[in-house]
């Protein structure tokens, strides 16, 4: 048992009381609100979106291609984190091949006039000017050509479709609409070479601000319609629902 340390004022026998362990502080509540998780859109699970896919098969894997499905290889600016791109559309295929075949003449026209005998009277300098001419122009009819092929683009997303039209590096327009505000959509298929290639050009009537999106030649214009048809069911079905974006 402790004793007194200062005898002068207390006596040798008294004891000293232990010191009063201090009262534990209570706990401050955290302030913190608990953050419910956001609901999953189940989209991708109803059977709309199903039909879609089974439309358009399997996703497509490279990005020089015609009809892009679900691609992984592609994006665009505007694009929301959780926006699923359904189909990249361009120009069939087959409307590349007048500007390849002219870009081809023009590349080999030097080795053909290389076998001509008049040609030779002219002197080696005017045949390097004229064969690097014809291949700067080659080049740049060919690599224009493929810039607007490549970057003319039509996008169908689970919220929008969304037409670019390239010009050049400088100069391209975007529209866009809601799948919600479209009205009405026609495919056109003109002539033997789209009926035996099956491509076409799809009329998009929307009630945006640009009235009629125009597509055209794109490859399998009815897949695409079939496409646009379910993507619209699925949206009315999700106003029914409450679930619209």
């Amino acid at each position: 048992m402790p004793r007194a340390s200062n005898l002068d004022t207390i006596a040798p026998d008294d004891l000293i009381a232990p010191p009063a362990s201090p009262k534990p502080k209570p706990k401050k509540k955290s302030k913190l609100k608990k953050i419910s998780p956001k609901p999953i859109s189940q989209s991708k699970d109803l059977p709309y979106r199903q039909k879609v896919y089974q439309l358009i098969k399997d996703t497509t894997k490279t990005s020089f291609s015609s009809f892009l499905a679900r691609p992984k290889v592609f994006t665009f600016d505007s694009r929301e984190d959780d926006e699923e791109i359904i189909l990249v559309l361009r120009r069939h295929w087959f409307t590349n091949l007048s500007w390849i075949i002219i870009a081809l003449f023009m590349f080999l026209t030097p080795l053909v006039l290389s076998f001509f005998p008049f040609f030779n009277l002219f002197p080696q300098t005017f045949h390097l000017i004229m064969f690097l001419f014809l291949y700067l122009i080659s080049f740049a009819i060919a690599f224009e050509n493929f810039l607007s092929w490549y970057f003319n683009v039509f996008i169908i997303t689970e919220e929008r479709v969304i037409d670019i039209d390239f010009y050049n590096l400088i100069d391209k327009k975007m529209s866009e609409a809601k799948i919600s505000m479209i009205q009405d959509i026609t495919v056109k298929t003109n002539g033997v070479a789209q009926t035996l290639f099956n491509f076409g050009t799809i009329l998009v009537q929307t009630a945006a601000e640009v009235p009629v999106i125009t597509v055209e030649k794109v490859p399998s214009p009815n897949i695409v319609l079939q496409v646009l048809q379910q993507m619209r069911s699925e949206e009315e079905q999700e106003v029914l629902e409450g679930r619209l974006k």
